[in-house]
């Protein structure tokens, strides 16, 4: 038995570049996973996941040729059935020794032992440990089969499938070749290195040697992290040479060092004249159909400068920069063609070509979509006393662009371009802004629309999604969200905590109901189910932030109307919690919602004449006394002082229920001490449900 790191490569045509790192990841893992299983690996050994345009592969350490033969204890059968009379073996139980290949003289050695009601008989062997050989197809096989593959294609005359025709394979333990097969392939120890700038077939003397003999002779850095961070070394050294920034590129990165394999950064260049194009549309098709690296001033300013990530080193890069700049001028004038064009036409005479452009066949078209728009943002902003004519005419424009050439070729551009074309057509500054930011928040940690304007255009556009796709009983669920309903409310409880805004959410609710046409939105009690879709959604944002899950609870219990509170209640359930007094209060307050829970009828007001007990009496008074005192502070959203203002109670709820019946036998007694209780518990909840804080 000997023990030896083990290579496995696919060598391959290339991969898809955005899933590969995915790709590589999970079939390394399998690998090593597959060989622990087996005992061919200790659980702690390492394992080096390979991936690049052409290749998945691992390396991992510490692999044996063969497992460790293991002691195994089974059951064969109970002893009433295996022993006749006499103790001797029946005929059913030799019969499962011989499938089993146990000899007969062993029946001697099994153990007898009660297995639940019956006793049984048990056999232990030693077995021989999986040999490398034996198992190594079909553990590759299985991770194969793991992988995230979408679609598998079909490749010459074999019946393998795969996402790209493999053409080795090569299985190395140590310096040996591991025979095996997979995908109509024999295993052995040639892979091919870069597909211009190696030598050819490589022979892999060990599963060591695997990772430095691909760069040396095959001109490949096989780790995709490695890779990655060769890259953006890369680009920030020669940015700063530049005397330029990059901006956000992280994710072009990614899908850049998937498609190379020997990546060298060079510098290209375009024609300053193109500048004259808004810079978004000119960084989406250098990023999206070039894959190149846009450069930036320190102001943010796009330079007619970019960085190229080739495949190929070479000692004269001239051809590969001019070859660049050549391919990227025609999307570059495509571009300036589709701005220009668009100009001519003002966003007001586009929207009738909204009409036949289906948002919903359910819920109408584009252009009846932008009606409702403009008159929820002229409402929602009306409540926020700012610019009604802008919101509505922000509202009127935000979809034209749809219906340009320049979004119809990158959608990516919607809200973007709106607001060029705006601002191209005179509308004021505001306007074209709140056309642009209508769309925000887009993803977590996006910035929100600024101002009164803006925010009431991305609130009408994503309660009118909310409302109108739930009042047709199109609801997300498990994991399938067409329609982005969970991102858009995200973006409004985002856009009320933090800008914040004294808005009321079962109001904007109902005014974006109220919009659609009547008997459209027919899904029964679907405001009330999108209401608590929207207090989940706040709950997991909360959660996401660190908060106390039991202090979100106790708040989101009352189901607020003022989103914008939210925060300052919290912090106040924080303070109260921390106080001495806050357990039993808490716990005082949950008995109390149980015993009203309880009664039948709801209680009315406590009459001081029926109060009979010194502890009633005395509760009474601290209830009459504190109340103004919680009312005032809840009235000037002073909410921790509300909450602090309750330690007080305590002695007198704890001897409340010591020394009084609450469930008196008397109906007018019990009624009134109900009334009582009723009484303290409005006064205790008005901030939060503080009985959540209860263990």
């Amino acid at each position: 038995m000997t023990s030896a790191t083990l290579l496995v490569e696919l060598l391959t045509e290339e991969l898809p570049p955005k899933a590969l790192p995915r790709l590589g990841e999970t079939f390394a893992t399998r690998i090593a996973d597959g060989l622990k299983a087996k005992g061919l690996a200790p659980a702690d050994a390492a394992f080096r996941t390979f991936a690049s345009p052409r290749r998945l592969a691992v390396t991992v350490a510490k692999v044996a040729s063969e497992a460790a033969a293991k002691e195994v204890t089974e059951k064969l059968m109970p002893v009433s059935v295996a022993l006749d009379a006499e103790g001797k073996p029946t005929p059913a139980l030799l019969k499962k020794m011989e499938a089993k290949g146990i000899p007969v003289g062993a029946v001697a050695g099994f153990e007898r032992r009660m297995d639940g009601k019956a006793e049984a008989l048990f056999h232990t062997a030693m077995v021989p440990g999986a040999k490398l050989a034996d198992v190594l197809s079909a553990i590759v096989q299985d991770a194969i089969k793991a992988l995230p593959i979408p679609k598998v294609m079909r490749w010459g005359d074999g019946d393998a499938t795969f996402v790209r025709p493999v053409h080795k394979l090569t299985f190395l333990h140590g310096a040996d070749v591991v025979p095996g097969r997979v995908l109509d392939l024999d295993s052995g120890r040639t892979t091919r290195g870069h597909r211009f700038m190696s030598r050819g077939d490589i022979d892999i003397a060990t599963a060591d040697a695997y990772e430095p003999t691909l760069l040396a002779e095959g001109k490949v850095i096989p780790n995709f992290a490695e890779r990655r961070a060769n890259i953006e070394r890369q680009l920030l050294a020669e940015a700063a040479k530049q005397g330029a920034l990059l901006n956000e590129y992280a994710d072009l990165l990614d899908e850049v060092a998937a498609l190379v394999e020997h990546p060298t950064v060079y510098v290209g260049e375009f024609e300053a004249e193109f500048l004259a194009v808004p810079q978004e549309c000119l960084i989406l098709t250098m990023r999206a159909n070039q894959k190149y690296f846009p450069l930036f001033d320190g102001a943010g300013k796009l330079l007619n400068r970019f960085l190229i990530v080739s495949n190929m080193q070479v000692a004269d890069p001239s051809n590969i920069v001019a070859g660049n700049a050549r391919v990227v001028r025609p999307r570059l004038s495509d571009a300036r063609f589709f701005f220009e064009q668009d100009k001519k036409q003002k966003l007001e005479a586009r929207l009738p070509r909204l009409a036949p452009v289906v948002y919903h066949n359910k819920l109408g078209s584009q252009l009846e979509r932008v009606e409702r728009l403009e008159a929820l943002a002229g409402a929602i902003v009306a409540q926020l006393h700012g610019d009604v004519a802008a919101a509505k005419r922000a509202a009127r424009l935000a979809k034209a662009d749809l219906v340009t050439d320049m979004v119809g070729e990158f959608p990516e551009l919607q809200g973007i371009m709106g607001r060029y074309y705006a601002l191209a057509d005179g509308e004021g500054q505001v306007v074209a802004d709140a056309i642009q930011a209508h769309y925000q928040p887009r993803f977590a940690g996006d910035e929100l629309p600024a101002g009164n304007v803006a925010a009431a255009v991305a609130l009408a556009d994503k309660l009118d999604a909310l409302a109108g796709f739930f009042g047709i009983g199109m609801v997300p669920t498990g994991d399938k969200d067409p329609f982005a309903l969970r991102r858009a409310a995200l973006g409004v409880l985002r856009i009320l905590i933090e800008a914040p805004l004294p808005l009321e959410l079962p109001k904007l609710i109902d005014t974006a109901a109220a919009g659609f046409k009547p008997g459209l939105l027919t899904a029964e009690g679907f405001a009330a189910q999108l209401q608590d879709f929207m207090f989940e959604r706040l709950k997991n944002l909360l959660r996401e932030t660190g908060r106390d899950g039991a202090v979100i609870d106790a708040v989101l219990a009352l189901k607020p109307v003022r989103i914008d509170l939210v925060p300052a209640k919290l912090a106040a359930v924080e303070a109260f919690r921390a106080l001495p007094e806050a357990e039993a209060l808490a716990a005082a307050n949950k008995r109390i919602v149980n015993i009203l829970k309880k009664a039948e009828g709801a209680p009315g007001e406590p009459d001081l004449a029926l109060l009979q007990e010194e502890a009633e009496k005395a509760l009474f008074r601290q209830v009459v006394e504190v109340a103004p005192l919680v009312r005032s502070h809840v009235a000037n959203e002073d909410y921790t002082a509300a909450l602090c203002a309750l330690a007080g109670l305590r002695a007198a709820v704890d001897q409340f229920f010591e020394d009084v019946m609450v469930m008196a036998e008397e109906p007018l007694t019990r009624a009134n001490r109900l009334a009582l209780l009723a009484q303290l518990a409005g006064l205790m909840n008005q901030v939060a449900d503080i009985s959540r804080l209860s263990a």
